[in-house]
């Protein structure tokens, strides 16, 4: 497999990753030869010390691999800030006081967003709880919302494990993309495979084998493939979106993501997947390029997301385009409040536009919306628009 020339890693970066490839070399040693893809994944992005979030790398922003929405721009955390100030305003009229979750904090600058975006609405929660598998990032997030809140930096806590019961807003931005993903082959004789990795000639390469019957087998005979067609399936997403919705007990849950539903994830056109890296804001298409340093992710299935936690008890509260949900949310309004004269206008005017240009993140990125013996007098804001829930 080629890749395109990119930025050499530095000497401890490229250290670090012949590091984590041993490590990924024993692994597939111990397994007799071979891993599932899912498990080179999990070992790539969050092997203790040396993964990709686990590790020191620069991730984040102009300086790490890619840029996300809410280092862009504040008035993204400010539009999710009323989604969540709804949510809890409406906890409170039920007479139950509300929490916030947010998993997957990145450097923090969401965390930051909701915390000054809900106290301008009077509806700061008691905590607001982080789930970060990453002690690096973990640290990048205190020192940025010591910076930007520090007088809320109290509230803020962070878990180690989901907790048992949950009342309150529960938020996600790009986090369903990094789990975990298995890989699907259907032949062109019809026989499905998985895709593994094996040590070969001195490197990680592939290797399928047949998937027999279990759950995986079951999840990838559901979706009929054509032959010759390879793609994901994310078993450990479907058990996360489970276990959160079994975790709520009064509230809702926003995930924001890119992705498709069912029918255009698995376009007959959409044959090689969706599995992609992110190297220093450029696309790396092998995912054995420099293991550690670059980031892996897939595309998220929203029908996939939609199934388990209606099955789990959710109820859908809306399912559109990024940029229509940021939108409705009142992005517009909040630019306009900034002033012409503002000097970070023409910066925050640069930024809606990558947030909500069909050919940035407007399309692509999708908010979906659920939530749990919530009495709600109408709709979350983000959602007032249009609707694609009829897609998934």
């Amino acid at each position: 497999m080629t890749t395109p020339q990119l930025p050499a890693p530095g000497a401890d970066a490229a250290a670090a990753s012949a590091a984590l490839v041993e490590r990924i070399r024993a692994a597939i040693d111990a397994a007799g030869g071979w891993i599932p893809f899912a498990d080179y994944m999990r070992l790539a992005l969050y092997s203790p010390g040396l993964g990709y979030y686990s590790g020191g790398a620069a991730k984040f922003g102009a300086e790490g691999d890619f840029t996300t929405a809410p280092e862009l721009s504040p008035l993204f955390g400010a539009c999710i800030a009323d989604t969540a100030a709804a949510v809890l305003a409406t906890l409170a009229a039920q007479g139950q006081t509300g929490d916030v979750i947010e998993f997957g904090a990145g450097t923090g600058r969401l965390a930051a967003q909701l915390l000054l975006g809900l106290e301008r609405t009077g509806q700061l929660p008691t905590r607001y709880c982080i789930v970060d598998l990453s002690g690096e990032l973990r640290e990048r997030q205190r020192a940025t919302i010591a910076a930007a809140a520090p007088h809320l930096l109290d509230r803020v806590v962070w878990l180690d494990t989901l907790p048992d019961s949950f009342s309150g807003f529960v938020v996600g931005n790009e986090v369903l993309d990094a789990m975990p993903c298995a890989l699907v082959h259907r032949d062109d004789a019809g026989q499905l495979h998985e895709r593994g990795v094996v040590w070969r000639n001195g490197a990680l390469d592939w290797q399928d084998r047949p998937l027999n019957a279990g759950p995986q087998h079951a999840l990838a005979t559901a979706l009929n493939l054509p032959a010759g067609y390879t793609t994901e399936i994310q078993p450990e997403m479907h058990a996360f979106v489970a276990s959160v919705a079994g975790m709520l007990a009064t509230g809702a849950v926003l995930w924001l993501d890119y992705g498709f539903a069912h029918a255009e994830y698995y376009h007959p056109e959409r044959h090689m997947g969706t599995l992609i890296g992110h190297y220093r804001h450029h696309t790396v298409h092998d995912p054995f390029f420099h293991p550690g340093l670059t980031d892996l992710t897939c595309h998220v299935d929203f029908s996939a997301v939609y199934r388990e936690a209606d099955a789990a008890g959710l109820s859908l509260e809306g399912y559109a385009p990024q940029a229509q949900y940021l939108l409705d949310a009142g992005l517009l309004d909040k630019l306009a409040e900034l002033g012409t004269d503002h000097p970070a206008y023409l910066a925050q005017v640069a930024a809606v536009q990558k947030l909500t240009s069909p050919a940035e993140m407007g399309d692509l990125f999708k908010a979906i919306a659920f939530s749990k013996a919530l009495e709600l007098d109408a709709l979350l804001p983000g959602f007032g628009g249009r609707d694609d829930s009829h897609k998934l």
